[in-house]
């Protein structure tokens, strides 16, 4: 099995460097970590969260997450481009940095464990790193830096701040599975 197997939205990138940076983002960062291709769809997608909502290690799970993240970036950016053809928002941009927006969670935990990354650098500082040896462009870095609130780093461009609210409300869908009101999470 290949990354694309797992990420098919990866073929949807037409950039080249692009596509090939977000498949060796994904499939550096399992080998380093010792997972098979073949295990990326059951990755858990947060554990402390998880844990905190009583959630098992299966029923939020990171690929899904990815996905989700994905189609909704898409989606957001699409809809504002149909309004107006103007705007200027690369689309390879928002699906390169929706698909590696949580690539460093592979390094931050072992199954529901914290690593020593997760606990000393935490997400998604680390996945700087890892995009970045990738050969990923720094607007990806910046994407990854910046999509969420456990960094001081706001989103500095449209295709940032469209990932940054994808995930959010990619995360609360999650979340909805366990509470009755978001409020309590």
């Amino acid at each position: 099995m290949d990354i694309e197997a797992v990420f098919p939205e990866i073929e949807t990138i037409e950039d080249d460097t692009l596509r090939t940076g977000v498949a060796s983002a994904w499939t550096s960062a399992a080998g380093v970590n010792g997972l098979d291709i073949e295990e990326l769809p059951e990755v858990p997608w947060l554990p402390p969260a998880q844990r905190d909502l009583d959630m098992a290690a299966d029923e939020a799970l990171l690929v899904d997450h990815v996905k989700d993240v994905t189609s909704c970036a898409l989606g957001l950016a699409e809809s504002l481009l149909s309004r107006d053809d103007d705007l200027d928002i690369d689309i390879d941009t928002v699906i390169a940095g929706a698909l590696v927006h949580d690539v460093s969670k592979l390094y931050e935990f072992d199954g529901m464990d914290r690593t020593e990354v997760g606990r000393l650098l935490g997400h998604p500082y680390y996945g700087v790193s890892v995009v970045s040896r990738a050969n990923l462009p720094v607007d990806i870095a910046h994407i990854v830096l910046s999509h969420s609130s456990r960094t001081t780093v706001e989103p500095a461009t449209l295709e940032a701040e469209i990932v940054r609210r994808a995930d959010g409300v990619a995360a609360a869908s999650i979340r909805t599975t366990a509470l009755d009101d978001l409020r309590d999470a």
